[in-house]
């Protein structure tokens, strides 16, 4: 394959049209015009380095280069608007710097270059100059094929990753992107997973943060290496067929002295209202959506992950915080905005533009919302009054089916409509069903450790709901450890405890959730109409009684249909009628409590036939075994299907 470079990471001259478009927060490549840039002057190498500090009195340039000294490269004010700019010749690259910001009160502070590329290893917080145009990429058939084709209708199956846990060295040090490229693509590939979700990477000062409170926003983060080599394991990702999702965090942002907080001595990138500014919750500032520079630098950062990185998606993190003023606060922490309500409208719009952008430059790039509320049309385009992005992760489904799970089974009759309320809403948005790495930390206990029961009743659970989780509408998202029964709670100091494979049951729980992952790609029904009730019909979703629902999936097709029964309760139903469309033979095509998987397995061996006997508003009917705490489904022989290589052998096991 033709070897193909990134795109080039052109330095931009500080003409008044970038100027301008920056300061009117349309400039969607500003990284091209701030931080630190390998260019030439004169015919003399050099770095020119940009920033953006209006309320400075004086901005000097330190570094190992100059003993950190102040005072010794002074930058020059370029533009009134407070745009500084310095051209320092025959300085090398991975250079350490920072910059020396002399404010109008007159203290003096070091700071982090805002789009520096490249930081110093924690416990340093230097900026490090980087040229980001040497790696050479190989994964022009991945993005040519993601140009022409949409996931909407295809199966989405995420893997969520936090790189600094997943696996450690035996010394427990970190992995390096390089070194993990080879270990995490092959088992992501072997489990059947679509794509890989990673917390964020962004530069950040404390471990426990695990990237959500950053400093260096185009920086990644040097934990785990370079950039080059977190490029390398992109591209390594993409040659092998998966995606790549990274976390982003474009509401708030770290205090520590050292980044963007009063970067130039007064609130610059947050609001200029304390009460505003300041994220009690998590100690962090918010971002000042009223300012169009803070726009520039956000889009231009979102696009830089996508143009530089390769990167197929962005999980944007925390979206009710920036839509709404009050959201987390009590009542004499806010204030209703122009017309007395309670949502941030410049952040709204903020979002509409973000997603709107992305949308335009990477129509198959997809953007997913982090979003806990019931605000509508999160999923809609910008045009039809929605925000535009591509999914919204189902937190009320996640929500009610964990808080369902936990209950004895004993009293789950009387709650059933958590398990099936979700379906009312099911395709208002374009939904992902999550089971991320907040609801197995801070005493949520690990998802097998929710299950109620004995040793074997909890993996009888958790195979029961992952099997009704990858029947439901809505694509899906299982953070690591979740698929072979992590005991504790997510760790982020340590590795998972991948010991436990040694033991049957997490042995064969791994191989079940192999098998489902693997199932869902190969089955279209599965995927193919996700969003509509097209694809949808309930069976039964009334037997509250015995905790069990019926329904059917479906396809295109109308003769291509699959029934999933799932029984939330140890009692084994020898003879449970359910009614289906159309006569003929069927056949149990799935059954989470085989033996292979630590089942009792209960299960339908001879092919099922169809009575004449209305059941469950169906015209025919059929009478099945219904296992223990399991899922099933059932699928009709009405005649052979044609199905891919993949599938026929993935059948055959």
């Amino acid at each position: 394959m033709r070897k193909v470079e990134s795109k080039p990471m052109k330095a931009l001259s500080l003409e008044p049209e970038n100027i301008n478009l920056f300061q009117e927060g349309r400039h969607y490549h500003c990284y091209g015009l701030f931080g630190a840039h390998l260019v030439a002057k004169d015919g003399i190498p050099g770095i020119q380095f940009t920033l953006w500090a209006p309320h400075a009195a004086a901005v000097y340039l330190i570094g190992e280069f100059n003993d950190w000294q102040g005072s010794l490269h002074p930058f020059s004010l370029v533009d009134p608007s407070g745009i500084w700019s310095l051209f320092f010749p025959n300085l090398k690259e991975e250079a350490l710097y920072k910059y020396e910001i002399h404010t109008s009160q007159g203290k003096i502070l070091h700071k982090a270059d805002p789009y520096s590329f490249f930081g110093e290893t924690r416990p340093g917080t230097a900026s490090k100059v980087f040229n980001l145009q040497k790696y050479q990429w190989h994964d022009e058939e991945w993005l040519s094929l993601r140009s022409r084709n949409s996931l909407y209708n295809a199966p989405i199956n995420i893997y969520e990753v936090h790189l600094g846990s997943w696996k450690r060295k035996d010394n427990g040090d970190f992995y390096t992107y390089r070194e993990l490229a080879p270990l995490l693509i092959s088992y992501v590939v072997e489990m059947g997973y679509t794509h890989i979700e990673l917390l964020p990477l962004t530069e950040h000062p404390f471990d426990g943060s695990w990237g959500y409170q950053s400093t260096g926003y185009f920086a990644v983060t040097s934990r785990y290496g370079t950039p080059e080599d977190f490029m390398y394991f992109v591209d390594s990702c993409h040659q092998k067929g998966i995606g790549i999702i990274l976390d982003w965090v474009p509401g708030h942002f770290c205090s520590d002295a050292h980044g963007l907080a009063n970067f130039d001595g007064t609130p610059l990138y947050e609001y200029q209202d304390p009460q505003r500014a300041i994220n009690h919750q998590w100690g962090t500032r918010n971002f000042d959506f009223t300012k169009p520079q803070v726009w520039s630098f956000l889009i231009s950062n979102a696009l830089f992950w996508l143009d530089i990185y390769h990167l197929d998606g962005l999980r944007v993190d925390a979206v009710a915080f920036m839509l709404y003023l009050d959201y987390g606060k009590s009542s004499d922490q806010w204030t209703p905005n122009c017309h007395g309500g309670r949502e941030n409208l410049e952040a709204i719009a903020f979002m509409k533009r973000l997603n709107e952008t992305i949308c335009h430059k990477y129509p198959n790039v997809l953007v997913f919302a982090e979003e806990s509320t019931a605000w509508p049309l999160v999923t809609k385009p910008t045009y039809l009054g929605g925000l535009g992005y591509s999914y919204k992760w189902n937190m009320g489904w996640m929500n009610d089916m964990l808080r369902y799970m936990e209950m004895d089974p004993i009293h789950r009759k009387w709650h059933h409509e958590l398990v099936t309320f979700s379906f009312m809403y099911a395709f208002s948005e374009n939904f992902v069903l999550p089971l991320s790495h907040d609801e197995v930390v801070h005493g949520k206990k690990s998802l097998l450790n929710k299950m109620p029961g004995d040793y074997w009743q909890k993996f009888a659970n958790l195979r029961a709901f992952y099997g009704y989780m990858m029947a439901h509408p809505g694509k899906k998202l299982l953070f690591m450890g979740g698929e072979f029964g992590q005991f504790i709670e997510w760790r982020d100091d340590q590795g998972l405890d991948w010991l436990l494979l040694d033991y049957d049951m997490h042995h064969k729980l791994h191989e079940y959730v192999r098998f489902l992952n693997h199932f869902y790609s190969a089955e279209r029904l599965l995927w193919e109409i996700d969003h509509d009730w097209d694809g949808f019909q309930w069976i039964d979703p009334h037997d509250s009684q015995q905790s069990i629902i019926t329904f059917m999936r479906k396809s295109i097709n109308p003769e291509y249909f699959m029934i999933i029964l799932c029984n939330f309760t140890p009692v084994v139903r020898e003879a449970y009628r359910i009614g289906v469309p159309q006569l003929g033979e069927y056949m149990e095509a799935f059954n989470s409590d085989l033996s292979i998987f630590g089942g009792s397995h209960q299960v339908n061996n001879t092919p099922l036939m169809a009575d004449a006997i209305p059941w469950h508003n169906q015209p025919y009917s059929l009478t099945v075994k219904v296992p223990p705490l399991a899922t099933i489904y059932i699928k009709p022989k009405i005649r052979k299907l044609r199905t891919s290589k993949k599938k026929r052998n993935l059948l055959r096991r």
